[in-house]
């Protein structure tokens, strides 16, 4: 079982051994144990199920939130020759059931399905006919209205169980306390021998410190100076990206913005230019970073609070991925604090508000009673907001609504157009023939993207199509429409825009199934949450990881020995050594300049090493000491 394990690994991930615990949990899935698998983020979530459900007959059904994250995963997968396809809300039902079609037929390895996707009844119908090898959960927290990220779909997942022959079920999360965990394995009806794998949340490379200070721009200048490599600096706006970025810029640092505002083509060149080090910073809303796995981050700045412990680990956690030395930096202050609890109450509209704000959605959609259930609409909130002359809790209303399950909301993700031959090449043949004004393009479809368009709906582009057959955009994108109404095709536009899926008929305002007592125990968990990221902040005595660890409920009394509570405990014992630290690095500068980092520590000869680098930010700061091109320097 092992072998197999590592032959699949090495054969379609090119790696030669597995990461800690990962090999545990792929052989206790291989064993048909339901499997419970908390991996910090960057710990290798992914592998743990696609490995065993290669070795596994038939089919992997994948239940993931992020459509933006099933679409990465699809195409790392086919990027390694593996069947794998996505089931979303966006999909026209026509392009579903072709996806639906293959799968049956066995021709799909992974099946990545959106939560709202599995309550259909045409999938829950299909599925009685689908041979199902392993049942994965990925982002499991969701399932558990404990979790920080609670979609109430989740919860209808263990409904299918029965559909699926005695498939195991892995749940995977990165971030889950214990009463989320025992939620995830009740509500995943997991079998009595079920099996759970945690990795420690600590990050033994992950150095924390949170600053209580006025002007954080300049201290975030200090740090990247004194910090090199790649970093991200995240605030709460969009505004702020720009803002922050364009600071940036003018003192000399590389640096660039990003929020789920942008386009589609603009993110992905952000992006793209900061993963291949084009860009030193990118100033990010939390919309970035899910699904992007760049190792060499070295420092992970908050300018802004977190509205949960969660997320920040989550995002701090983007620092160091490739396990060298790396630093996750929380700046604050007083209004900090104040807006944090403010913000929680704004989170958690009255009822008349919520009802005001379906009224306006029904409206503004011109949806009838009764009717719209599963309809998607293209949505830009801030034209809804404007339109109704609604205020920014409007945006809260709206997650209320889908965390009731009444709305599901996705942000703006690429979706490019796509093209399927619905037809054989014999009927396609004689449609030529009969057809002779279409027969260029169809011939030009074939040249460009081959057969496989008569087996799946591929990714095409108008304007190339347009430039082969000499023609314009408009005149292809009608021809392509007429190939789908006359069913010899099946043509999708590219969408960018962010969307509204209307779950369920509509309903009067006032009669809409608000279940109460939930709004008030998430109102509850969210002051809860809110004040232990408030606590964090302020802590003067517990160390940072610590901390971190008890609020996952990972008793421990570690002391890290490089966050910043840490480093300021050794300086209090030996409180002449920070001094005398200071003379020996003069001294060995004044007999070695230039010298690079490794050098310089080799010279002092100290044994804790963590508290070196804080002091050469410091004497740097000072002007004691000048560091350029990875070599310190006498002033």
């Amino acid at each position: 079982m092992k072998q197999a394990a590592l032959d699949t690994l090495k054969k379609y991930w090119g790696y030669d051994d597995f990461r800690p615990l990962q090999l545990d949990i792929v052989c206790s899935v291989l064993r048909g144990n339901d499997t419970l698998a908390l991996l910090p983020t960057g710990g290798g979530k992914s592998v743990c199920f696609q490995v065993p459900a290669m070795l596994l007959e038939g089919l992997c059904l994948v239940v993931s939130p992020l459509i933006a994250l099933m679409k990465d995963q699809v195409e790392q997968l086919e990027k390694r020759q593996i069947a794998a396809r996505s089931l979303f809300s966006g999909l026209s039902n026509r392009e579903a059931d072709l996806i639906l079609d293959q799968v049956q037929r066995g021709q799909i390895k992974f099946l990545y399905v959106s939560p709202e996707r599995l309550q259909a009844r045409e999938f829950k119908e299909r599925l009685k006919y689908i041979q199902v090898g392993l049942l994965a959960v990925d982002e499991a927290h969701c399932i558990s209205q404990w979790g920080y990220d609670f979609r109430p779909p989740y919860k209808q997942i263990a409904e299918l169980r029965p559909l699926l022959n005695d498939a195991p079920c892995i749940a995977l999360t990165a971030t889950a306390t214990e009463a989320v965990r025992e939620d995830i394995i009740a509500k995943l009806d997991f079998k009595s021998d079920y099996k759970v794998f945690t990795k420690s949340f600590a990050r033994e490379n992950l150095s924390y410190s949170v600053f209580d200070i006025v002007n954080k721009n300049e201290k975030l200048l200090q740090i990247l100076r004194s910090v090199a490599g790649s970093a991200v600096v995240y605030v709460n706006s969009r505004r702020k990206t720009a803002e922050v970025a364009q600071f940036l810029k003018s003192q000399n640092v590389s640096a660039d913005y990003y929020h789920a505002g942008l386009s589609t083509q603009e993110r992905g060149q952000k992006q793209a230019n900061w993963i291949h080090n084009k860009t030193r910073v990118i100033v990010a809303t939390n919309a970035f970073g899910m699904g992007i796995d760049k190792p060499d981050v070295r420092v992970v700045v908050h300018l802004d609070l977190p509205n949960c412990l969660e997320a920040y680990y989550q995002e701090a956690g983007r620092g160091g991925r490739d396990e060298k030395k790396a630093y996750a930096v929380l700046l604050y202050n007083q209004n900090d604090l104040n807006s944090l609890s403010k913000q929680t109450n704004l989170a958690f509209p009255e009822l008349s508000y919520i009802y005001k704000v379906y009224q306006s959605l029904a409206d503004y959609f011109q949806i009838p009673m009764g009717a719209g259930a599963q309809s998607i609409y293209d949505f830009e909130i801030e034209e809804f907001i404007k339109k109704f002359n609604l205020d920014s809790q409007a945006f809260f209303a709206l997650k209320k609504l889908e965390e009731q399950n009444i709305i599901q909301l996705n942000d703006a993700y690429h979706n490019p157009s796509r093209f399927i031959f619905l037809v054989s090449e014999a009927d396609l043949y004689r449609f030529q023939v009969s057809h002779a004004a279409l027969d260029p393009l169809i011939k030009t479809l074939l040249r460009l993207y081959g057969g496989g368009l008569y087996t799946q709906a591929l990714p095409i582009q108008e304007s190339k199509i347009a430039y082969q057959l000499k023609t314009d955009y408009p005149t292809i994108k009608k021809a392509l429409q007429y190939l789908s109404q006359t069913d010899i095709g099946l043509y999708t536009p590219q969408n960018d825009s962010p969307q509204l899926v209307w779950l369920k008929p509509r309903f009067h305002a006032k009669e809409l199934p608000i279940d109460v007592e939930l709004l008030k125990t998430r109102k509850k968990m969210a002051q809860e949450k809110a004040d232990s990221m408030i606590d964090y902040c302020q802590t003067q005595k517990i160390c940072r990881t610590s901390f971190i660890l008890n609020y996952f409920d990972e008793p421990n009394d570690l002391k890290c020995g490089v966050c910043d509570i840490c480093l300021t405990e050794k300086r209090h014992e030996n409180p002449n050594l920070e001094e005398e630290l200071i003379q020996k690095i003069h001294l060995i500068l004044t007999a070695h300049q230039p010298l690079n980092y490794n050098t310089l520590v080799q010279k002092i000869d100290l044994k804790d090493k963590n508290i070196l680098v804080p002091l050469l930010r410091k004497m740097i700061d000072e002007g004691q000491i000048h560091h350029q091109d990875g070599f310190f320097r006498l002033h």
